[in-house]
């Protein structure tokens, strides 16, 4: 945890604050953020830097780091300079030690879990929060008690809101975990973060129904080490797929199969569209792939209709 100030503002305007309030930044504001690692790229490629040097405010959940890359239409990252870390007299400060959850380290599938859905895409902005939130929708009305996860990514309020607006009877993230961002941590550790925070919902919180996001697109370095772990395909019964457009439907949808992972059904960005939905599901066919327009997975019907377990 840092304590920085505002220095420039630019592509960041609004931080979050503890409420998920998007507060507007003003020059010399001071803000508490988290240091992290960000992988986005539609936005920034950020790194947690080695020192208290001027850094950026790489994302609008809190998130401070040294931006090396960015999307061509992305305004410069905002400047921040760091003041200080947060300490105590025992030491420096790290979220992980004020989490309400800990991430044990797991190596097999806890017994006696509920359907377990796993929501992934082609990219970021495919669609895989707002189909996810659908999905939640439709289960809740069907009877569910959903239980929504995001298990990577970067540290932001809009996706934990929008699964509790949807009927979510309980939302955690990695951020109950102690996590701000989860880009380049070790693969283990979110292979545990995945057996805990699944389990959490299931068990803890007395959730029938599972789901988990996962952050960004199938070859994301964490995303795609994910699809070719054994534990996560025993542990997740199917996934929902969301894509921009046909090509990606057809690619992903290939990817996750030759994985060993079931894929329920294509949605997403390309839904938008009637000509890409009609596209996606002449070339889904042959994988025996439904197309389900995302805002139809809000429908009792439709949805419970996905589940594999009766």
């Amino acid at each position: 945890m840092v304590l920085a100030r505002i220095v420039g503002i630019h592509n960041h305007k609004r931080v979050e604050t503890e409420q998920s309030r998007k507060a507007i930044l003003f020059d010399s504001n001071l803000v508490l953020l988290a240091y992290g690692n960000r992988y986005a790229a539609d936005q920034f490629l950020a790194h947690v830097p080695e020192n208290l040097d001027y850094c950026h405010l790489v994302a609008a959940g809190g998130i401070a780091g040294v931006v090396t890359e960015s999307h061509e239409q992305m305004d410069d990252p905002t400047l921040i300079e760091p003041l200080g870390l947060l300490a105590t007299d025992e030491g420096v400060v790290n979220i992980i030690e004020t989490a309400p959850y800990a991430n044990e380290a797991r190596d097999s599938k806890p017994e006696g879990l509920p359907e377990v859905i796993a929501v992934l895409g082609t990219s970021m902005n495919s669609g895989k929060s707002t189909t996810m939130a659908c999905l939640a929708n439709g289960l809740t009305k069907a009877g569910k008690k959903v239980g929504a996860g995001k298990i990577t990514g970067t540290g932001a309020g809009n996706d934990r809101m929008i699964y509790h607006d949807a009927g979510a009877k309980e939302v955690i993230d990695f951020t109950d975990f102690g996590y701000g961002t989860t880009f380049k941590m070790d693969f283990e550790k979110i292979r545990d973060l995945t057996v805990n925070m699944i389990e959490v919902l299931a068990k803890d919180k007395g959730c029938d129904v599972v789901i988990v996001e996962i952050a960004d697109g199938v070859y994301q370095t964490e995303t795609a080490r994910l699809l070719r772990d054994d534990l996560f395909k025993d542990i997740v019964d199917q996934v929902v797929f969301s894509a921009v457009d046909a090509l990606g439907a057809r690619a992903g949808v290939q990817t996750l199969q030759e994985a060993g992972l079931k894929v329920a059904c294509a949605a997403g960005v390309m839904t938008a569209s009637p000509l890409a939905t009609k596209e996606a599901a002449d070339v889904l066919k042959d994988l025996n792939v439904p197309v389900i327009g995302t805002f139809e997975l809000t429908d009792k019907k439709v949805a419970a209709k996905l589940l594999s377990r009766v």
